[in-house]
Order: C-alpha cells, then sequence, then structure tokens
C-alpha cells in the first residue's frame, strides 16, 4: 500500500477520547534506541514525521499519527532509556502498561521493534506476556539488520522467533530499505 499522507494529530499522557474514537490504530513500542521512530518515518516515508533525537528517550507522550486520513500510527514512548532518573523510566513504563491494559485502546496490531543485535530484552518479555494476556494482536520487526552478515541475523532471529509464538517476525533495515516495502504492506493493506 502507497502512504500518501501522514501527519501528527496529537501527543496523549493518559485518558483522552482520541484512544478510542473508533480509528483503526498501529501501535509501535520498543526500547530506546531501536529505531522506532526512523523505522515510522520510512515506513510513511517522511523524514521527520516522528522526531528522532540525538539522544535516545525522545518520546514521552504516546504520539498519535494520521496515515491516508484512515489508520492511526501510535508511537509509545521507548522503555529502558539508561539515563532517565529511575522515577521517569517507571513513568514511562507504567504509561505504556496503561495504554495496552487499561487505556480502552484496541490497537488492530502492535509492533514490537527490536534491535538485532541486543534481541529481546526482559521488558520486551513481559510486553509479549501483557499483548497475550489482552489479545492484542502483535508481530515483531527486527530492525537494524544491515549491522550484521545474513547469517548473524538469523541466528539472532531464531530465538526470538522461538520467544514469539508464533507472531510474525519480520527483519528490516531503516538505513538500506530492506523490509520496510513489506513491513508497510503488512499493516496497511
Amino acid at each position: 500500500m502507497k502512504i500518501t499522507s501522514a501527519h501528527f494529530v496529537k501527543g496523549v499522557r493518559g485518558t483522552d477520547e482520541i484512544l478510542h474514537d473508533g480509528t483503526p490504530q498501529v501501535a509501535f513500542i520498543g526500547r530506546s534506541n531501536v529505531g522506532k521512530s526512523s523505522l515510522i518515518n520510512a515506513l510513511t516515508d517522511i523524514k521527520g514525521l516522528a522526531k528522532i533525537g540525538k539522544k535516545p528517550g525522545k518520546t514521552t507522550e504516546i504520539n498519535l499519527f494520521l496515515v491516508n486520513k484512515a489508520a492511526y500510527i501510535v508511537d509509545l514512548p521507548g522503555y529502558g532509556y539508561a539515563q532517565a532518573t529511575p522515577k521517569e523510566r517507571e513513568k514511562l513504563k507504567k504509561l505504556i502498561i496503561w495504554y495496552f491494559t487499561a487505556s480502552e485502546a484496541r490497537p488492530k496490531e502492535v509492533v514490537i521493534v527490536l534491535d538485532v543485535k541486543a534481541g529481546l530484552t526482559e521488558f520486551d518479555k513481559d510486553m509479549l506476556m501483557i499483548l497475550n494476556e489482552h489479545k492484542h494482536p502483535y508481530m515483531i520487526a527486527v530492525n537494524k539488520c544491515d549491522k550484521l552478515t545474513q547469517q548473524e541475523v538469523a541466528a539472532q532471529v531464531a530465538p526470538i522467533r522461538e520467544i514469539a509464538g508464533g507472531a510474525d517476525v519480520l527483519t528490516c533495515s531503516t538505513k538500506t530499505g530492506k523490509g520496510i516495502d513489506v513491513l508497510r504492506d503488512r499493516l496497511f493493506q
């Protein structure tokens, strides 16, 4: 599918009618520095749509972008940012969990973005459990695959597939564009 338009609509930090206004949502989650914002920009082909900071942890609220006037991309804060205070990290973690458990949002798909070198973190595993518990459909996008050989990527992705429990696991690179079209077609049919 071709994305012809995308723009920032709103950032929220709690209950807001936009989260359940009937517009389909595709939510993106992942730890800080996995390239979540870069992936959103690559999918929409709009450089700078999702802000990319020089330091990880730029997103501190739930940001919604309207795509083709038909669906929201929901950019959730990154988790695990080491330079944030423990209180700030806990606040962001609670916001992410709230979105999936208590906000009444029902995303049509959740994309867990991983760094191919880092694999699944403990919080990623916790998120998988929460998504399963609350019956949110999800897939995993393993990003930054340009940094490893094909054989190394396969070795890194194998345990992710095992833990993913049958969910789609797609490899991609925002730097080279590998897998971006496949992911876009999968999410925005």
